[in-house]
């Protein structure tokens, strides 16, 4: 009979520093069966430890082309699930604490992504007329959504390319979970505001008329980033009062104002290399988790560049920093034992027509 798998209380009250060598241990007794995957706004006592780093789409394609038979996802549960339907069938990715997730995908559900379809029917055929699109940081079942319906995911990345893909198709957007990304990009696509309602998914009809949502080209679901909503005007105001020579880069989850008060917006690798390409001594001013922050400001402080929070207060992603060093140690040394816990698995109807949504994208991108 085979044993059981070991319980977590006994690394509960393990301290950080203490894992560490359990961790390395564990890694080395698995060798190439493991693959670690660091996001980038994951703690860096976890982070240290990761085997490839990046943003979530890069780190499951990566994963996907390893020989490994365990993806260990230090990250959020929508990346585990990413990672599971790009994978082979013959690898498991696993989420070492499923508590790890993520406000913004909760923010847009399955049931109220079909609730706001089929009310859509009330004054328009959407699926002739309306394009859904995912960002992400969603949940597999409304990716598969997308793929059901015509749809298709996008990244902040390629969001540009995937909202001209859908434009080319139909004429509205409805564009999910995070309504600011997607005003964004819009916006710099030369979309007007006025064209641009937001669908409240606890009010019927989204919170707007017939005339508003047959007048409108995106229709953002009322969703936000709870970490990037922290950025205020206010705050580059300020900093730009102080040091007028600095520059100002932020993620494009931030609102609006601070986008267009900002000299470069994108994405997470796309901060992490254009400061990278800077000159030195250049001071910066960064929107984006603070974890990810604090470890370019120390790689390029050598080049004497200084790089600082825009928040006063402390801001990271608290979900993504559920992965710790004990789960991770957990998590290793299960796996050396022959025990998988938490492993992440899409259903295969549910898999299947993600895939599609994401192999649209890919194709694309």
């Amino acid at each position: 009979m085979q044993a059981a798998a070991i319980a977590f209380d006994r690394f509960q009250k393990m301290r950080d520093d203490s894992c560490e060598p359990r961790i390395l241990a564990a890694k080395s007794a698995l060798g190439q069966r493991a693959v670690i995957l660091g996001h980038h706004y994951q703690r860096a006592d976890v982070y240290k430890h990761a085997d490839l780093t990046g943003d979530s789409l890069k780190l499951s394609r990566l994963a996907s082309q390893t020989d490994a038979e365990f993806i260990v996802f230090c990250g959020v549960h929508f990346m585990a699930e990413v990672a599971d339907i790009l994978s082979r069938p013959e690898q498991t990715a696993i989420l070492p604490d499923l508590s790890a997730g993520c406000s913004m995908a909760d923010m847009a559900n399955l049931a109220k992504v079909e609730q706001a379809w089929q009310e859509l029917t009330e004054v328009l055929d959407p699926d002739a007329r309306v394009i859904p699109v995912t960002y992400i940081n969603s949940a597999a079942d409304l990716k598969a959504f997308c793929g059901e319906h015509g749809g298709i995911v996008c990244t902040s990345t390629n969001a540009r390319k995937i909202l001209e893909w859908s434009f080319a198709r139909r004429e509205k957007v409805l564009f999910f979970p995070d309504q600011h990304l997607g005003r964004w990009t819009a916006q710099q696509m030369g979309i007007p505001l006025e064209q641009m309602a937001v669908w409240d998914f606890d009010q019927p009809l989204g919170g707007l008329t017939p005339r508003q949502i047959r007048d409108a080209k995106m229709l953002l679901w009322k969703g936000h980033c709870s970490v990037h909503q922290m950025f205020q005007a206010q705050h580059i105001l300020r900093f730009r009062n102080q040091y007028p020579d600095g520059l100002v880069i932020s993620h494009p989850e931030c609102n609006l104002e601070v986008c267009r008060l900002s000299d470069y917006v994108g994405s997470t690798e796309y901060i992490i290399r254009t400061i990278a390409d800077a000159p030195a001594n250049t001071r910066w001013l960064v929107g984006t988790e603070l974890n990810l922050v604090n470890r370019i400001a120390e790689e390029f402080r050598p080049q004497g560049k200084i790089i600082q929070f825009m928040a006063p207060l402390v801001c990271m992603c608290s979900t993504m920093a559920r992965i710790d060093p004990q789960h991770l140690a957990w998590t290793l040394e299960n796996l050396a034992a022959g025990k998988v816990v938490n492993p992440i698995k899409v259903p295969p109807h549910e898999a299947a027509l993600a895939k599609i949504a994401l192999e649209r994208m890919l194709e694309i991108s």
